[in-house]
């Protein structure tokens, strides 16, 4: 019986290591799509910036376009949820 005893602290020690390591694992592969995402991201960016054939930069600093900020916005975010199902599965 002592033996049994003895043994619990050392399994559930085994436990809690075997879960922080897993956590580690995860924080990581978090950490890595994440700048994966935002990769990708800043580069379908550029894309769109190469196929108008006006500058967006310039249209929403410096004339102050709303029309094109409410295009580039909804397609900043259909990219973002597009990036976002990719990683998630």
């Amino acid at each position: 019986m002592k033996s049994i005893e003895m043994m619990m602290p050392l399994a559930q020690q085994q436990q809690m290591q075997s879960r922080i390591h897993l956590l580690g694992e995860h924080l990581v592969a978090a950490l890595v799509f994440s700048l994966l995402g935002i990769v990708v991201f800043f580069l379908c960016l550029l894309v769109m910036e190469k196929l108008t054939h006006f500058s967006i930069v310039k249209e929403i600093g410096e004339e102050h376009n709303m029309a094109v900020a409410m295009v580039v916005g909804s397609i900043v975010l259909g990219i973002s949820f597009i990036i976002a199902a990719a990683i998630v599965g």
